[in-house]
């Protein structure tokens, strides 16, 4: 097994082996100015045998296909918080989640964010290969909301897959439809439902994703999800708190009536 760890530096990301031991791949080109490691890269080959297992279609593809992935492949490792994909001027290849969560967003020209999807174990991330998707007239943010394992296919790659395989072509359509139908849910939970049975259904869902009742959340972080403002999202969990749906403290929330919150999200 060969283990490989990046630390980004300006031009480019320098890949060290051992502290006296690196070369620089420009094919990475990052703009972080800091030089701790960002994220771990595996050459292990048993790491090929788990992405079969988790690649719906592997064997519906023929054995060039499967080659043509299979020695571009690439496994990282990525801290809580790294940016994956940052907008239309990025390709970052296709995401395939081995464990862990990705948030998918739209950023404005005022530099308020909104959450368009979130990804978990064995989903696939379209929009971090912007180059690939020309009809595609809107640019995502992609961001490791928890430490995460994810596999990259290079954009290029699959394109050329997806060009001459129809099982690859299918799923890829299959996987739009299904990213473009939570858009469309978006937009009908921001133009038809009030703020406060959107923050309810956010808060049941963060919930649910938890497994746990209190919920280490910030205002500013339920704002940027929702795309409004944390003023307004502190007056709204007040109101909340008031009405003994949840009990507020320092950088979390705690359910305290999820009945409570599913009526006002279903009213």
């Amino acid at each position: 097994m060969m283990i490989w760890t990046l630390y980004a530096l300006p031009g480019g990301v320098t890949v060290m082996k051992s502290p006296r031991q690196g070369r620089v791949l420009n094919r990475f080109l990052l703009t972080y100015p800091a030089k701790w490691p960002i994220l771990v890269l595996s050459t292990e080959g048993g790491n090929r045998m788990d992405f079969q297992e988790y690649f719906p279609i592997w064997d519906r593809l023929t054995p060039e296909h499967q080659a043509m992935i299979s020695n571009s492949l690439m496994e990282r490792s990525v801290k809580k918080g790294t940016v994956l994909h940052n907008g239309d001027m990025d390709c970052t290849g296709l995401l395939l989640i081995k464990q862990g969560q990705l948030r998918a967003y739209i950023l404005s020209e005022e530099g308020r964010e909104i959450t368009v999807y979130r990804l978990f174990d064995r989903d696939m991330c379209l929009f971090s290969a912007s180059c690939m998707l020309r009809s595609v007239q809107f640019s995502v943010v992609i961001q490791a909301e928890k430490d995460t394992v994810l596999w990259i296919i290079p954009a290029e790659v699959y394109q050329r897959v997806m060009e001459r395989s129809a099982p690859a072509a299918n799923f890829t359509n299959e996987i739009m439809a299904a990213r473009f139908s939570e858009v469309m849910w978006l937009i009908e939970q921001i133009m038809w439902k009030s703020l406060d049975k959107r923050v309810a259904s956010f808060l049941l869902e963060e919930s649910a994703i938890e497994g746990a009742a209190r919920l280490k959340l910030t205002h500013e972080t339920i704002a940027n999800h929702l795309g409004t403002h944390r003023e307004v999202i502190t007056r709204m969990l007040r109101y909340f708190q008031n009405e003994g749906l949840v009990k507020l403290s320092r950088g979390a929330v705690e359910l305290l009536d999820s009945k409570g919150l599913e009526a006002l999200r279903d009213s």
